[in-house]
């Protein structure tokens, strides 16, 4: 019915299928496997139209092609809504296969155009239809069975899970009952256990205080054994005396313990025992050392190796033990800081004082035994050098040299007792106990033996050198920035023992020589009645016309000033006061001896004018300040600032109508201010005053004189004449210096305004 051509379709169809199938993506056959390559006409338009039916029925026998899901809409999705998804491609394969079936529904249905196929091609045709499935659904085939493999292994892990689940409920169980069936057990075993623990602490107590009664029986056994005494120089003495002193301790502190009196005397008993081991063997150890040392020192005649010997053999012998020493720290230590000062607080500080205290004057003791020789070697040297060279040179030699030993003395007292013995004035302390024990050498408690050499030295000297020694002492070894460059530790040392020296011994000296020359060249001072006489000023000095025992305290203030300093100089000395009260005294009688012989001095100006030299000196010397050549008179401005008219009108103002204006004659008044009522507080003011009285003497005399003169009295000589002796009178006594001058002339004249104003008033 059809042409051959249109059956042989099949073996091409085949070739296509395979070229296809290699060729196609997705499943698509985009030709018919009935399409004839050659056929034209109606003929083969019929073929085409069946052979569309029959592509529609094999793609509905097989599954739908595979459509890629849509996905929600990205920010790419919505910047380019342009490019088209998956959905656009699969609504077209839709569409296609949708008119595929339109057009199979206008293939002819009638009979005669029905091709009437043969059984054998119905079979080959099902045979390709079932390997073209086969092929097209091997992708989707292997993704199942991956799906399948992946579900079968997550049924594993949720059975696994659910089993686990299982297991650990019913653990969870056995636990609540485990705890259950145990919390009473727990309680139990609490209760056990904080029972256990109070009777441990219990038998610890028990133990300790066993303890320091057991330990009785081990010191007194090893305290009474033979050979006892070397104890001392073993590390296990040390620790004994302090477990002893625990023992102590303990037994004062329960009181109500058992047999407790009788243990704390028998440890108190050992505790005595122990320290008297201690001096014992400490003696016993210095006393071999100091024999040796003592043996060679009179064997030897050079300086050098005998002080070599003396400190620095000595200490390398004496430390030549195994714990001696470190013992005697133990002990001294025990009561004592590093400086000496006593602790009171501490327990049976008595007993370690006492011990410690009875080593310390053995040691002493010993020292000076020993080095007796050296000391009385340094005093002859000294004594020498006064007679070959000066007092001066002598004393600073010997100063130094002493000042020396007695710091390799603290040294080697520090190494073997470990204490600095500081000055202190508690009389508990090291240095208050060790200064009682008398010695020919000096040591850090004892400065005397040089302090005496020094006092017998300066008994015969002028007050001169004894004050340029004195002075040197303070400057050499007093504070000075030039400190920070020297030796950080004997410089303050030295300055200790040079305070000690001069606040203990040489002040307190030189305070008695100074005592003894104002006694001497002022008090007693021998003066003519010509000394009594106001003379010209010699080279510009204005001391150079004072009175001769002005000049001599003026001289002594300049010495005393040169010894001591500022601190002790310019606060209430009593030697400035004496110097000052003696002065005035003088003054005072010279003035009345003037008055009385009626010599041509001007008794008052005569008082203002060593009266001005003495205020000048105490202003110019501060007290304390030395100048080498001051100006004269050049603090004179500043004591007329103090004593200026308008001040003794304020003073008069106050006392208008008193005694003061009309003092009356000059014989027979007595001044208000004398040399017994001066005072140290008030030296200063009171010198004022007496400047004031001199001053108003002088200026209400020649005011008068002045007056009598203008109204032309009998027997008042002229103006011209009183004003020209004025002149000379006041020119002698200060010759070049004629502030004074115009000062005084211009108190004159204020009185005699103030007078004339007085009695304008009356």
């Amino acid at each position: 019915m059809y042409e051959d051509a249109w059956y042989s379709f099949v073996p091409e169809a085949t070739g296509k299928n395979a070229t296809s199938n290699n060729a196609a993506h997705g499943h698509k056959r985009k030709e018919s496997l009935l399409l004839q390559p050659n056929g034209t006409g109606k003929d083969q338009k019929l073929s085409h139209s069946i052979a569309t039916v029959t592509e529609d029925t094999d793609e509905d026998k097989g599954p739908p092609e595979a459509a890629i899901l849509r996905r929600a809409a990205s920010y790419t999705d919505c910047r380019h809504p342009q490019r088209g998804g998956a959905s656009t491609i699969s609504r077209k394969k839709q569409n296609r296969r949708r008119n595929r079936n339109w057009e199979a529904l206008l293939l002819s249905t009638d009979a005669k155009h029905t091709p009437k196929p043969n059984l054998t091609d119905l079979q080959a045709e099902d045979v390709y239809s079932e390997q073209l499935l086969d092929a097209s659904q091997q992708e989707y085939l292997l993704y199942r069975d991956q799906l399948s493999l992946t579900e079968r292994h997550l049924d594993g892990l949720i059975n696994d899970a659910n089993t686990t689940l299982e297991l650990l409920t019913k653990l969870s169980n056995s636990f609540q009952s485990v705890e259950a069936q145990t919390s009473t057990f727990q309680a139990q075993c609490e209760e056990v256990l904080t029972e256990q623990t109070r009777l441990e602490k219990l038998a610890h107590q028990v133990g300790t205080d066993y303890y320091y009664y057991s330990y009785l029986d081990n010191a007194t056994r090893r305290l009474n054994a033979p050979g006892a005494g070397r104890l001392v120089d073993d590390e296990s003495f040390g620790e004994m005396v302090e477990n002893i002193d625990a023992c102590i301790a303990f037994m004062e502190d329960h009181e109500t313990y058992r047999e407790r009196d009788s243990y704390l005397a028998r440890y108190n008993a050992l505790l005595t025992k122990c320290l008297h081991l201690l001096d014992h063997g400490f003696s016993t150890r210095l006393e071999k050392v100091s024999s040796d040392i003592a043996r060679q020192l009179l064997t030897t005649k050079s300086g050098s190796t005998r002080h070599a010997l003396a400190y620095g053999r000595f200490e390398e012998m004496l430390t030549d033990s195994y714990a001696l020493l470190p013992n005697i720290h133990k002990v001294t230590r025990r009561v004592y800081d590093q400086y000496g000062r006593f602790d009171s607080e501490i327990r049976n500080s008595s007993i370690f004082s006492s011990s410690t205290l009875s080593m310390l004057r053995t040691y002493l003791t010993t020292r000076d035994r020993d080095i007796k020789m050296m000391s009385q070697h340094d005093v002859e040297e000294y004594q020498r050098e006064i007679k070959d060279l000066s007092l001066e040179t002598a004393s600073r030699n010997y100063i130094k040299q002493t000042l020396e030993r007695v710091h390799n003395e603290n040294s080697l007292f520090f190494k073997v007792f470990n204490i600095e013995p500081s000055w202190n004035t508690a009389p508990d302390s090291v240095f208050q106990s060790i200064k009682t024990v008398q010695t020919t050498m000096v040591h850090p408690g004892n400065l005397q033996p040089m302090a005496t050499q020094l006092q017998t030295a300066f008994q015969a000297a002028e007050i001169q050198s004894v004050c340029n020694v004195v002075g040197w002492i303070a400057n050499e070894y007093g504070i000075s920035e030039s400190d920070e460059d020297e030796d950080p530790i004997a410089p303050q040392q030295y300055r200790e023992y040079a305070a000690r020296l001069l606040v203990e011994h040489l002040w307190p000296f030189v305070d008695n020589v100074f005592e003894m020359e104002i006694t001497k060249s002022v008090t007693k001072g021998v003066v003519t009645d010509d000394a009594l006489k106001i003379g010209p000023v010699v080279d510009g000095l204005s001391s150079s016309n004072a009175y001769p025992l002005v000049q001599k305290a003026v001289e002594l203030l300049r010495m005393f000033d040169r010894a001591m300093p500022k601190e002790r100089s310019s606060q209430n000395s009593q030697v400035v006061f004496r110097v000052v009260r003696e002065t005035i005294q003088v003054l005072q009688q010279a003035s009345s001896r003037i008055q009385s012989q009626k010599l041509d001095t001007d008794a008052d100006l005569f008082m203002v004018k060593n009266l001005l030299i003495i205020k000048n000196e105490l202003l110019s010397l501060e007290i304390g300040d030395i100048r080498s050549q001051p100006q004269a008179m050049q603090h004179f401005g500043q004591i007329w600032e103090t004593l200026s008219p308008q001040n003794l009108v304020g003073f008069v103002g106050n006392i208008l109508g008193g005694q003061l204006w009309s003092r009356g004659a000059a014989t027979t008044t007595t001044p208000s201010v004398t040399a017994k009522t001066l005072t140290v507080e008030d030296m200063n003011e009171q010198l004022d005053e007496l400047l004031r009285q001199s001053i108003y003497g002088f200026t209400k005399r020649w005011s008068g004189r002045i007056k009598d003169a203008e109204a032309g009295k009998v027997g008042a000589k002229p103006v011209a004449k009183v004003e020209s002796e004025l002149q000379t009178m006041l020119q002698t006594a200060f010759s070049n210096q004629p502030e004074v001058i115009g000062k005084l002339k211009e108190a004159i004249a204020f009185y005699e305004e103030d007078t004339a104003a007085r009695s304008g008033k009356r």
